[in-house]
């Protein structure tokens, strides 16, 4: 295949909010950044600029939630910010205009809780962080919640257990877009071992 006929990077858009995970973001994001030619990487938030994570550490959004267009792939870190912006209805409205366009949309962590609050995940099964899982699965009224698992595929929604669950997850994806191959080339290429057992979950029963 010529340069010129290579198909465009998958873009993958990641939502931030203030009280962010690090590590829901950038665990997939190192893993997403060593492919760039399958894939793009852009930071969204309710508004460009600066987000605080949960650990203080601050990130650019270079792109707001109203914009809309080129939207591809979506992923929804978790982060003790979930606990406000599930009841956050203008954020939820936000997040449920930008997803609308979206042709995937993933998970990690309470992120799916997010998620479940703007209705997103409505006749999905889904799971998430299994300290916090009571509190997530009270969100959405016909989500099919999986407490025993490191990270639920169901149609376009992906969503994975707690924060290092979802570089499996996304392992898991980038295998499902563009072959197992490439994604054991991504997991040599910063040194992971990804778990490719969606079942494997010792945290359940811890």
């Amino acid at each position: 295949m010529t340069e010129t006929s290579r198909p465009a990077p998958r873009k993958v858009s990641v939502v931030l909010f203030a009280g962010f995970e690090l590590l829901d973001v950038f665990g997939p994001v190192e893993i997403l950044g060593v492919l760039p030619d399958q894939f793009h990487i852009s930071m969204v938030a309710p508004e460009a600029g600066l987000v605080a994570s949960s650990q203080g550490t601050r990130v650019e959004a270079t792109e707001s939630l109203s914009d809309s267009a080129d939207v591809d792939i979506v992923l929804v870190p978790g982060g003790i910010g979930w606990l406000k912006m599930v009841h956050d209805n203008d954020f939820l409205r936000q997040l449920r205009s930008y997803v609308g366009n979206a042709n995937l949309v993933t998970s990690v962590c309470t992120g799916s809780a997010i998620l479940a609050a703007a209705g997103l995940l409505e006749g999905y099964r889904a799971t998430s962080n299994k300290r916090s899982f009571d509190r997530v699965i009270v969100h959405g009224d016909s989500v099919r919640w999986e407490r025993r698992a490191r990270w639920v595929q169901d149609r376009d929604r992906w969503t994975s257990s707690g924060v290092a669950a979802g570089i499996d997850m996304t392992s898991a994806l980038i295998a499902d877009l563009f072959g197992p191959d490439v994604a054991r080339h991504a997991g040599d290429v910063i040194e992971y071992d990804p778990q490719t057992d969606s079942d494997y979950d010792i945290f359940a029963d811890r």
